[in-house]
């Protein structure tokens, strides 16, 4: 007999305990909620919210895969509509495990094990809005950052500007001032040329 990949069978062998796991799927979805060990609840968990992940798809297929592990037709068909239905929008953690104590025979931990039917909560949406709006602050604060860097360049680029302007004549008066003696000169010598 193959070990499983987490701790040792519920039951005595691998058919028992595809048995046992069936049989406590069906009574969740008939019920809703179930008091069982917390083993087996933990091990019920990732059972039940497959099947739910089947109903959701609602196909044929789904369905007669789901009608190999449950065998009992009604329960199949509370899944595949009500309870499809109230998890449409959710997107995992169909089942929700809260410890009650221990048993009073034998001292075993106890859980429930329920479906989460509820709707997605508002505090969701409100987590969401929260956050959209916090990336719209941000957003709005690098577009104002970055007209302030544009607005603190725009003077320094104009006082540069500025300070070209006023070079540019200093620089045409001095050009003009060294070609004057130089025209000067070429004039002076196109006279004596003409004499």
């Amino acid at each position: 007999m193959p070990t499983p990949a987490k701790g040792p069978r519920l039951g005595g062998g691998a058919a028992h305990e595809r048995l046992m796991l069936a049989n406590l799927s069906a009574a969740l979805f008939e019920h809703k909620r179930i008091t069982t060990t917390v083993t087996k609840a933990k091990r019920l968990k990732p059972y039940a919210e497959r099947l739910v992940t089947f109903a959701k798809r609602g196909d044929l297929a789904s369905r007669r895969r789901v009608l190999g592990l449950i065998s009992n037709k009604g329960v199949v068909h509370e899944l595949f509509t009500d309870i499809a239905q109230a998890v449409e929008n959710r997107d995992g953690g169909y089942t929700r495990i809260t410890k009650i104590g221990n048993r009073k025979g034998d001292n075993a931990p106890m859980a429930v094990i329920e479906l989460v039917l509820e709707p997605v909560s508002a505090k969701q949406a409100v987590v969401a809005e929260a956050t959209s709006a916090a990336q719209r602050d941000a957003d709005k604060k690098d577009a104002d950052k970055k007209d302030a860097e544009k607005a603190e360049a725009a003077p320094v680029a104009e006082t540069e500007e500025a300070a070209e302007t006023e070079e540019a004549p200093a620089a045409e008066t001095e050009a003009a001032a060294e070609e004057a003696p130089a025209a000067e000169e070429a004039a002076a010598e196109s006279e004596k040329d003409a004499k």
